[in-house]
This record gives C-alpha cells, sequence and structure tokens, in this order.
C-alpha cells in the first residue's frame, strides 16, 4: 500500500488573536507548517497533501520548496471536514494526519508511529497519545476493558469522569484509508462546535467493530500544539532547549 500524508493547515486559529494564519506563527524564525512539513519530508512518503484554508495563499507561498498537494477547504467546518477534503485523490493507502501546529514533532516518531501500525495490521487506525498531568483542552482518549481504544471525546463535550483522563490526543493519526473515507461518510456535526470532527470516526470504527490501537508517544512535548500566543512562547522555549 501506498503511504500518503495529510497536514491539517486550514485554520484560522482565533484564540492566537492574530490575521495570520495560525500555522503561519514562527518558531525561531520559521513558520509551524515549514517545521512541520521538514519532518514529514524525510520520511519519504508516495504522497503529501495540505489542506489549506484561511489566507491560503500565504500558507501555500511557505510550503514552497515542498513536494506538496495543496486541497481547499473553502469552509473550516472541523478536523473531519478537512480531511474529506483529500478524500479522491487518495485509494487503498496507509493515512498519517496531523495538524500543522505541532512544530516539535519529529520524523523518527513519526515513522516509529507508521511502523507501530503496520506491524499491528490490520488495524482501521492508530493514534497518537500522550500522558500529561494537566490534559487542559485535549480530547480524552477513552480506552475499553481491553485497553483498545474505544472514543476520543473533545474536551468540551467531556463529562466529569472523562474530563479526569490525563491520556490525550495528539491529533496525529493513521488510518486505512478505506476504513477512513467510510466512516467519514457516517459523522454528524452533533456536538458543542458543531462541527465535523476526526475524532468521532474512532466511535464510529467502535460501533463497527473495527480495530483501533494507540501508541504513546516517548515525550509529549513533540505533540504540544499552539492554540494561544502564551503557548507559542512556550514552544519556542522549549525549541531552543532541545536546540
Amino acid at each position: 500500500m501506498k503511504k500518503v500524508a495529510i497536514v491539517l493547515a486550514a485554520g484560522k486559529g482565533v484564540r492566537m488573536r492574530s490575521e495570520i494564519p495560525k500555522v503561519s506563527h514562527m518558531i525561531a524564525g520559521k513558520p509551524m507548517i515549514v517545521m512541520v512539513l521538514e519532518e514529514v519530508k524525510e520520511l519519504g512518503l508516495d504522497h503529501v497533501f495540505v489542506v489549506v484554508g484561511y489566507k491560503s495563499e500565504t500558507v501555500k507561498e511557505e510550503c514552497e520548496g515542498f513536494d506538496v498537494t495543496f486541497v481547499e477547504q473553502k469552509e473550516q467546518l472541523g478536523t473531519g471536514h478537512a480531511v474529506m477534503q483529500a478524500a479522491p485523490y487518495i485509494k487503498d493507502s496507509i493515512v498519517l494526519v496531523l495538524n500543522g501546529d505541532t512544530p516539535l514533532i519529529k520524523s523518527d516518531t513519526l515513522e516509529e508511529f507508521i511502523s507501530f501500525h503496520l506491524k499491528n495490521s490490520p488495524t482501521s487506525a492508530t493514534v497518537m497519545t500522550a500522558v500529561l498531568p494537566d490534559a487542559g483542552s485535549y480530547g480524552r482518549i477513552v480506552r475499553g476493558s481491553d485497553g483498545r481504544v474505544r472514543k476520543i471525546v473533545e474536551k468540551k463535550d467531556a463529562n466529569e469522569e472523562e474530563s479526569a483522563i490525563k491520556e490525550i490526543n495528539t491529533g496525529i493519526y493513521c488510518f486505512d484509508s478505506k476504513d477512513l473515507f467510510g466512516a467519514l461518510n457516517g459523522i454528524k456535526p452533533s456536538n458543542a462546535q458543531k462541527e465535523y470532527y476526526l475524532t468521532d470516526v474512532i466511535g464510529i470504527f467502535t460501533e463497527r467493530k473495527l480495530p483501533v490501537n494507540a501508541y504513546k508517544v516517548r515525550d509529549p512535548n513533540e505533540v504540544l500544539g499552539v492554540n494561544t500566543i502564551e503557548e507559542l512562547a512556550r514552544l519556542e522555549e522549549l525549541f531552543k532547549n532541545a536546540s
């Protein structure tokens, strides 16, 4: 099977309080989307898709020099909707999905993640997870009695018990393309944000008795995302300390 990546880079990032696309904010003088694509490039995948939306021309300019295909998300209706925009171009593939605002992710980690997914196949999905002392606004990983991932609950939709879970969804996944796009056709925007969540496909896999595995990342700092200027400053500090 082919191996492809979908990098989500369409959002404005409302909480950044800026007109700049979220993935265009810089760490150590480099846009976050560039840092992510540099690591993805090391994987030698068959194809890389970048989903663009808000101020797409800005993001496209920053991605010059990378061998990627841009896919337009004209309306920002959620991560599930974003991934669906790439569906017409992907067939019979292992699909790596990741966000353009996780600038500390390393190619070695992504390579190990893909290998883990393949080694444990057949499986419909593998979710990269992390354990954080303060899980904050991240989606929570809900496991079944067998240890497999049963569903992912966004913080806004989590009850008290789910909110107490420390294992979080990093937003990085490996999927079997056929199962992924089959499940995406079944998701609905019945949540607090009225968006099509990519995380909802995990619940659909569970309903369909399709296996979902979890890969727990060794260094949680690698998968931290950026939603605020304060978080951006924190990641810049982590990057400098690691360099």
